[in-house]
């Protein structure tokens, strides 16, 4: 496994943008996929967006297309997730995972502590 700390959350008014970063421990981390996950009070944790090892599969959920967007810098350890054209809907703790292979299975088994990301109307 890997540990994995993400930073960049915050409150910001609904149109407005934030970066969050995850930064990852281990020598490995460019063997990892990576995804960002997300839970607002009351619903199930749902993937946001997730990314492959070399960074060439890319997936993103309906909700976020074009306003989200995920990178990695394996020679960094960290991959980012820069949000744009916020939405109230958008609130949540956000979450980032790590697992060996596709970042479109589900069952990742490496997460952060989250960050909070709140989006006032």
């Amino acid at each position: 496994q890997v540990q994995l700390v993400e930073s960049g959350g915050g409150l910001v008014q609904a149109g407005g943008s934030l970066r969050l970063s995850c930064a990852a421990s281990g020598r490995t981390f460019s063997s990892y996929a990576m995804g960002w996950f997300r839970q607002a009070p009351g619903k199930e944790r749902e993937l946001v967006t997730a990314i492959n090892w070399r960074g060439d599969t890319i997936y993103y959920a309906n909700s976020v297309k074009g306003r989200f967007t995920i990178s990695r810098d394996n020679a960094k350890n960290t991959v980012y997730l820069q949000m744009n054209s916020l939405k109230p809907e958008d609130t949540a703790v956000y979450y980032c995972a790590a697992r060996v292979g596709s970042p479109l299975a589900r069952d990742y088994d490496s997460w952060g502590q989250g960050t909070q990301v709140t989006v006032s109307s």
